[in-house]
């Protein structure tokens, strides 16, 4: 079920929430509303649901306009945050807490819950009560609670927030094979980047309200529209500077660190931006288009990278990162070194 959404706002007295929002999520697409608190992800998501009113705009479930039609005509799955378990019940009570609601026939609804803990890898749990069940299970009992309704169209609110980063990832595997197999149309919200990363086909990186980028997970990344998502999607060097020179291939930047030869972006000549570098793109004492020449300031040990940061004659800090740490010798602070970094690994961005 594809999902589109025009010209979608949400007014919460003086604040707009969302903000004219126009999407359009594929059939059996894994999209994710990725953004700081408070951009107006989770309100979005809601409004899909249908638990939030939208003041204008519209909502479409495939040609079905259903923007005005209640949570229960949806035909919805939806997994909250905080899971919203009742305690009082056993794993059975709740996942099946829908289906008899609509009164399905006993043995439709025992064929169901079998079916739905099945997929979670939660059988042979039924009696078990939610206090008795880790957060990872907990997470599953509300996925399988959403899964056994057959939903057209599947919401996931934060859903791993609340599990330890381990467990997360552990669950997030599982969620997006479970999607994949089952081919359902889901809209996912979270904070975390790695997440929005690892799940998505697609994402929607919003801020204040309004959407600023929608790509694939590795365009989002490798090619940011702007210094925002640049920024919040990882971690990235700034180094501002004027456009010099700018063809379709490349372009000179004039910085506090010289010339800087980079990849185009939505910057005319003249024009003020930053260049936008990713510490995993700078080398230490290599040869590249452009190279800059620092001092040592921190070293910190991340486990699986090294990140320095480099202090420059300019007063611009590069962060640098080593990616084998074991077969590296941590250099002193203080060092005089040189940090380089291909022309193609840098893009000039205008700094909003």
């Amino acid at each position: 079920m594809n999902i589109t959404l025009r010209d979608v706002t949400k007014r919460f007295t003086t604040t707009t929430a969302v903000d004219g929002v126009s999407l359009d999520i594929a059939d059996g697409e894994l999209f994710t509303l990725l953004g700081p608190s408070g951009c107006g992800k989770t309100t979005l998501l809601r409004m899909i649901a249908g638990f939030a009113a939208v003041d204008d705009g519209a909502i479409f479930f495939g040609t079905r306009r259903v923007d005005g039609m209640p949570p229960y005509a949806r035909n919805i799955g939806m997994v909250f945050q905080n899971y919203a378990l009742w305690p009082h019940m056993t794993v059975r009570g709740n996942v099946t807490y829908g289906l008899r609601l609509r009164k399905l026939p006993a043995a439709e609804i025992a064929r169901r819950l079998a079916a739905g803990l099945a997929k979670v890898n939660l059988t042979g749990l039924e009696d078990r009560y939610p206090g008795q069940l880790s957060g990872g299970q907990q997470q599953r009992v509300a996925l399988a609670r959403a899964l056994v309704l057959n939903p057209d169209i599947l919401l996931l609110d934060e859903p791993l927030s609340n599990l330890d980063a381990k467990i997360r990832v552990q669950v997030r595997g599982e969620i997006r094979a479970l999607q994949h197999e089952l081919g359902i149309t889901t809209v996912y919200v979270t904070h975390d980047q790695e997440e929005a990363l690892s799940l998505s086909d697609r994402v929607a990186v919003m801020r204040d309200g309004r959407v600023q980028q929608v790509a694939a997970p590795k365009t989002v990344y490798e090619r940011p529209v702007n210094r925002f998502v640049a920024d919040f999607v990882g971690t990235n060097n700034f180094i501002p500077g004027v456009v010099k020179e700018r063809t379709e291939a490349h372009a000179l930047v004039d910085t506090p660190l010289g010339l800087i030869r980079a990849r185009p972006g939505g910057v005319a000549a003249g024009g003020a931006c930053v260049v936008a570098v990713r510490p995993e793109n700078v080398t230490l004492h290599g040869a590249a288009d452009n190279v800059v020449d620092g001092r040592v300031r921190l070293a910190a040990y991340l486990g699986n990278t090294l990140r320095y940061d480099l202090e420059t004659a300019a007063g611009v800090v590069l962060k640098v990162d080593v990616g084998d740490p074991w077969q590296h010798e941590v250099l002193p602070v203080g060092r005089a070194v040189t940090a380089a970094f291909a022309a193609s690994t840098a893009i000039v961005l205008r700094d909003d």
